[in-house]
């Protein structure tokens, strides 16, 4: 019961990350390009649901980790999803055109990278067991 607990609240903490992708994505395509931007809006989503990962989601876990060392490791395991994800925003900007083809593409690449996503924070950050 606490896997599925755990990936409703990772979902409901990436729709709050998607929020800000976009908002920094469409904030900093006219200064750095469609795709130069949405490196930095993926860092700017990924910081935010870390914090929000960390505090809500797996709670409680890994206690003692240094804030700047679980930052970092979280950031690194996340580059899986963040392969899927951005290969899905390019394919979306490559075959639509228009001023909602981008969020469209962070949206779709937002759902693709879901699962390596979810699995890499559960296992691999944040570790698989817990405090009863």
């Amino acid at each position: 019961m606490r896997l599925g607990r755990e990936f409703l609240s990772f979902s409901v903490v990436g729709v709050v990350g998607l929020g800000v992708d976009l908002g920094v994505l469409y904030l900093l395509a006219p200064l750095f390009g469609w795709y130069g931007a949405r490196v930095v809006s993926f860092i700017a989503a990924a910081s935010a649901t870390w914090a929000l990962n960390r505090r809500y989601t797996f709670a409680g876990r890994r206690p003692g980790v240094s804030l700047a060392r679980e930052y970092a490791h979280y950031l690194l395991t996340m580059l899986g999803g963040a392969l899927v994800n951005y290969s899905v925003y390019v394919l979306t900007l490559h075959w639509l055109a228009g001023p909602l083809a981008p969020a469209l593409g962070v949206a779709l690449g937002s759902c693709a990278g879901l699962a390596v996503n979810f699995l890499s924070a559960r296992f691999l950050v944040f570790g698989a067991s817990h405090k009863p």
